[in-house]
């Protein structure tokens, strides 16, 4: 039997009871040049079998693991396990869309096997479909760069996309090469992205929406035992590390800069992630990772957002939270205007 193109890597970890719908997702796949394999381990998150579906289908095989170890490290034992040419990390809450692995294979072969492909999704919430964050920028570099790979230091913009696993196929080739392996915490995923592109000799993108997430922004899959949202400091250092060993891509830095800020603030300001105790001390650690990973001549966006970047430069954590509260009020005021 011929090996697979894709190897699907799927932790057990099912909060929202959602497992099941996701392998049919994938085996429902019109391509069939895929394997599935679905990573356990003893948490009360993982289901003690698989769904009956999956069960029956050659191209599922179930991993136990003795520990519970989280999501991250169980993406680590589906990786040394996979058989394919690509590896493609989900989760339970993720579904792919009809023809989502055909148009993976042949953008692929298009592009004469880059070491990463990256591609676009949706988020389901409360009722809607909302675009990823990136495709407009996936956009803009699929139509700068045409159906072939590039190096990514030819489109550094890449590095502005957010730090995801499941919106892109990495290499299997590349992962042994580079030694790429997900780090303990929360946000795992941040600097096994950044690493997997420094170390591709080629990427290639496809602005097409290949895989939905079923998950509000603050619902983590399952962090290692000890893992906190402070985790994200640690993964950016990582990233930064990373970079710093590849002075070839000098360009990069303004944008992985860039998307760190914008981590920070998304998941400072969004509700459940850092508790009201928290704040000042998450606030003040941002804001140093800004001050030292600041690129010279770096200018920060315009607006709004860009009022945001200068009180954290200047680590002014009362003044973030008085806007915070006066933008608050005034979103208050227009929605009672606008009804009355």
């Amino acid at each position: 039997m011929p090996a697979p193109l894709i190897s699907v890597v799927l932790p057990a970890h099912d909060q929202q009871g959602q497992l099941a719908s996701c392998l049919e997702s994938v085996l429902d796949q019109s391509f069939g040049g895929f394997e599935v394999i679905v990573v356990t381990d003893p948490s009360p998150e993982c289901p003690a079998e698989l769904p009956p579906a999956a069960q029956a289908d050659g191209r599922v095989s179930l991993l136990r693991l003795n520990a519970a170890v989280g999501v991250g490290q169980a993406r680590n034992a589906g990786a040394e396990r996979a058989a394919g040419r690509y590896l493609l990390f989900l989760d339970s809450d993720h579904l792919l869309p009809p023809g989502a692995l055909l148009a993976l294979a042949e953008r692929v072969a298009v592009a004469d096997d880059p070491d990463v492909l990256l591609f676009g999704h949706t988020r389901l919430h409360a009722g809607r479909i909302w675009p990823g964050a990136a495709a407009g920028l996936l956009a803009g570099v699929a139509e700068a760069a045409g159906p072939v790979g590039f190096a990514p230091t030819e489109h550094p913009r890449l590095f502005e996309a957010p730090a995801q696993v499941w919106d892109r196929l990495i290499g299997t080739r590349l992962w042994q090469r580079a030694e790429l392996a997900f780090p303990e915490g929360e946000y795992e995923e941040v600097p096994v992205a950044h690493r997997a592109l420094l170390a591709a000799g080629r990427v290639a993108v496809l602005p097409q929406e290949l895989v939905q997430i079923r998950r509000r922004h603050t619902v983590h899959p399952a962090g290692s035992p000890g893992s906190s949202t402070f985790d994200l400091f640690e993964q950016y250092e990582r990233s930064f590390e990373a970079l710093a060993a590849h002075p070839e891509a000098e360009a990069v830095q303004p944008y992985l800069f860039t998307r760190m800020v914008r981590h920070y603030l998304f998941v400072f300001d969004l509700a459940g992630c850092v508790s009201r105790a928290e704040r000042p001390n998450f606030f003040h650690r941002a804001a140093e990772h800004y001050q030292r990973f600041q690129p010279p001549g770096f200018r920060r966006p315009g607006g709004r957002e860009g009022f945001k970047f200068s009180l954290l430069a200047g680590g002014a954590y009362s003044a973030f939270e008085v806007a915070k509260l006066s933008q608050i009020a005034r979103t208050a005021v227009t929605g009672r205007g606008k009804t009355g």
